[in-house]
């Protein structure tokens, strides 16, 4: 099984914490929080795994040059401009080749049966999503489903206006065949092209795309305050 960890960006929301450090390398409990991720990763079977680099990539490199996770051949490409989750994802596509992956952010922490929840239920659907369940998803994917599969998508809604609590927990397995849909994206209206639009796209299309509801520890750890929970999580045996 192969993994692709997008880590191309800087973490602005991580204000002074990333002006000398790439935000997927920053601390938890004494190792980067990446390294973490791919414990993870061969925790569910995970053998390969390729880490889209941009932001002070050559950081990410010379770790684990010196600190390469048990198990898993990394590969790296690097995103020269930051225009966008899809953009980024796209460059895994060599080294994806054909086949079920799973994809995830450098910023993610959940346990590894999350990662082989989503590869279990993979067979016969074009993708899986983890979920997570919030009071309100406006901060990212509003994610609605019916039965057992997704249905609808609304990226970054107004606060109060969802009637879902379910937002997309930045975790994904996804077959090749989403390569296709990235290289037509067009621009979003933040200017960038996003992954986001690639799964709705999918997602409208009436393939079957199915989601896995995260039961234990998730934290997108994108701002100073998250870090502590996530080091504690990740000290537990």
């Amino acid at each position: 099984m192969q993994a692709v960890v997008l880590a191309a960006g800087r973490g602005t929301r991580m204000k002074a914490l990333t002006a000398d450090c790439p935000k997927p390398m920053l601390p938890l409990a004494g190792r980067p929080m990446l390294a973490h991720q791919l414990d993870r990763f061969a925790g569910a079977g995970v053998d390969e795994a390729c880490i889209v680099i941009g932001y002070k990539g050559e950081m990410i490199r010379e770790y684990f040059a010196g600190n390469p996770p048990a198990g898993i051949k990394l590969s790296y490409v690097v995103q020269d401009e930051p225009n966008g989750t899809g953009s980024a994802a796209l460059l895994a596509k060599d080294f994806v080749g054909d086949g079920p992956f799973l994809l995830t952010f450098g910023d993610i922490i959940v346990d590894s049966q999350v990662y082989t929840e989503l590869i279990e239920r993979g067979s016969g659907a074009e993708m899986v999503l983890a979920l997570t369940h919030v009071d309100d998803p406006y901060r990212g994917g509003a994610v609605y489903v019916e039965a057992e599969r997704v249905v609808r998508i609304v990226e970054k809604p107004p606060k109060g206006t969802s009637t879902t609590n379910f937002l997309c927990a930045g975790v994904y397995l996804f077959h090749d065949r989403i390569f296709e849909t990235l290289a037509g994206l067009g621009l979003s209206a933040r200017g960038e092209y996003d992954l986001t639009d690639a799964i709705s796209e999918t997602v409208n299309s009436g393939k079957t795309v199915r989601f896995f509801e995260v039961p234990g520890f998730w934290r997108d750890v994108g701002r100073p305050e998250d870090l502590e929970p996530a080091s504690r999580h990740v000290s537990q045996p």
